[in-house]
């Protein structure tokens, strides 16, 4: 059965359904609060009536105590209610949070096409929050309706003519308050998606901060970061003037309504048709009402607010998938046998080559797009417009994307470090059995360790993404976790390119003795790290141009020689 579609619809209803056990509990309670807040005025116009015009003393003190019961229970029901809802916002977003981490991690990829990490961020986390507060929303909804639907009944049983005002003019002002939010709702989205995208540049701005500045770069960025951050600005000011717009001419709207109500009930009064306790009940109910009615148009503006939000989520929860999903798995256990017939992926045109289990294979692509494109396809962050990849001799497009993860690490050059501990990095994705301290030793992350120890950083601190430690130090340790992972295929991409000659000839023997009895490939035009390997390929114009050993091919082929050794 093919699964739904994500809507903006189907994520609010998601999103509520899931909580209805404390969006009912909360309802319920917080309209048990409405009535009592009813009774309050209904309660006053009683002892008027029957204590204060009768003058008994008795009387007084019983109706007195039984609005202090009104009271202390309305008091709790609100407490208890109140939590409820806040609970069930809270958990509706920590869910929504949940699926879109779940989405972005897909190995089928998608969710990240045309989005920057820190929209990606916005949508997790204020998007998120805002669909969650829908359930605070309905339950403040049905509360107030309860409280105006109570409150009429008991204007009805004074005075129908009160009563038929109220029941007649509610739903007048609920249909405009519903009409005013389409505004807002439109608005609401453009603001929330200019501001996720201010998010995303200074995001970016932030992590490429050293080299902006090596280059001279800060005033371009700033700019950069001045008019996108104007585009977020304007679009608040608008989502800003038209909840004012709703909210003002929803409270205009309301007062009138009570007005027109205390009126006729002024007039009844006046003409003797009901009570001075009936009076006082009416009137009370009358400006008791101005609260339920502002709280719809509170609701109002938060479902206005929470559907854009929920088109955005929606958005990203139906990203196409990169790559289909497969139905296999690779034979168990992984020999580890690559080999491209005829791939042709962006800017590779046809491609053959063959890593044979346990094989250590370079790979040099003058061209920096046929490496991208290679590395995709490995790791099957897209499929081959033409030819296949295999493993083991099954195409890669038969299998699961995550299955393909799972036998097929690709560790790109530019790879993220994460905040916390040196060791905590390294150990991120590797085995309970690895071998961490070879994996770092064979990386020269030990180095790197030792570093932060003279340091006096006991607990080894890389800093947010890294930034503690030097370009060569992160791919050092970049390159430990990749080792550390201890997959049946290693895929690396110019792993040394930010160490010294020293560091890069001892890392090119200890990634050869680490991975002996495991293929590996490496795609690099690093000369010591080709020295190493068993056989080298030679990828130009898209196309696989020749194969050999380094030695050899330095030797015969003038292109390579200007690739490597220039």
């Amino acid at each position: 059965m093919k699964a739904e579609v994500p809507t903006g619809r189907s994520v609010l209803r998601g999103a509520i359904r899931s909580q209805r056990r404390d969006v009912a509990v909360s309802a319920v309670l917080a309209s048990a609060h409405q009535v009592g807040e009813t009774l309050v005025p209904v309660l006053i116009g009683v002892a008027i009536d029957q204590a204060i015009a009768g003058d008994d003393g008795r009387a007084l003190v019983l109706w007195l105590a039984v609005l202090a019961a009104v009271y202390v229970a309305l008091s709790w029901g609100f407490r208890i209610g109140a939590g409820a809802g806040e609970r069930a916002g809270a958990r509706a977003a920590h869910a929504l949070r949940v699926a879109l981490v779940e989405r972005v991690l897909d190995p089928r990829g998608g969710a990240g096409t045309g989005r920057l990490p820190g929209a990606l961020a916005a949508v997790a986390t204020e998007d998120a929050r805002r669909v969650g507060a829908v359930n605070v929303a309905l339950m403040a909804g049905i509360a107030a309706l309860v409280g105006i639907a109570s409150g009429a009944a008991v204007l009805l049983s004074i005075s129908v003519p009160l009563g038929l005002v109220v029941v007649l003019g509610t739903p007048l002002l609920l249909w405009l308050g519903h009409a005013l939010s389409r505004p807002l709702e439109r608005r609401s989205r453009a603001e929330q998606e200019r501001a996720a995208h201010a998010s995303a540049v200074a995001a970016d701005l932030v992590a490429g901060l050293r080299v902006l500045k090596g280059v001279g770069a800060e005033s371009a960025a700033v700019e950069r970061y001045r008019r996108t951050s104007g585009e977020s600005l304007a679009a608040t000011l608008r989502a800003a003037r038209a909840e004012a717009w709703q909210n003002g001419t929803v409270l205009a709207l309301t007062g009138l309504f009570i007005a027109l109500v205390a009126l006729v009930g002024g007039r009844l009064a006046a003409q003797g048709e009901v009570s001075l306790g009936q009076l006082v009940s009416a009137v009370g109910l009358a400006l008791l009402l101005l609260g339920p009615l502002s709280v719809l148009a509170w609701v109002n503006a938060e479902l206005a607010q929470g559907r854009a939000s929920a088109a955005r989520i929606a958005d990203v929860l139906a990203s196409p998938s990169a790559v289909p999903d497969g139905d296999g798995a690779p034979p168990a256990p992984v020999a580890g046998h690559v080999r491209l017939r005829g791939v042709a992926s962006g800017s590779l045109r046809s491609v053959d080559l063959e890593a044979r289990p346990g094989e250590l294979l370079g790979v040099v692509a003058p061209d920096p797009r046929d490496a991208a494109a290679l590395l995709r396809c490995l790791g099957r962050e897209t499929d081959p417009d033409a030819g296949t990849v295999e493993l083991d001799g099954v195409p890669l497009a038969a299998l699961r994307p995550a299955a393909v993860r799972a036998a097929i690490l690709v560790a790109p050059h530019d790879a993220d470090l994460f905040a916390g501990g040196l060791v905590a990095n390294v150990a991120a994705a590797a085995p309970p059995s690895a071998d961490l301290d070879r994996a770092m030793a064979a990386a020269g992350a030990d180095e790197v360790a030792a570093v932060l120890g003279r340091r006096g950083d006991g607990a080894g601190s890389v800093g947010e993404q890294g930034r503690a430690l030097s370009g060569g130090q992160r791919q050092r340790v970049a390159l430990a976790r990749a080792l550390a992972a201890d997959a049946p295929v290693l895929v690396l991409h110019d792993p040394t390119t930010a160490v010294d000659a020293v560091t890069e000839a001892r890392v090119a023997e200890g990634v050869r003795a680490l991975r002996r009895g495991r293929t590996t490939v490496v795609v690099t035009t690093s000369p010591a790290l080709l020295a190493v390997t068993d056989r080298v390929v030679l990828v130009s114009g898209g196309r696989t141009e020749d194969a050999a050993t380094h030695a050899e091919l330095a030797a015969r082929h003038d292109g390579y020689r200007a690739t490597v050794l220039s």
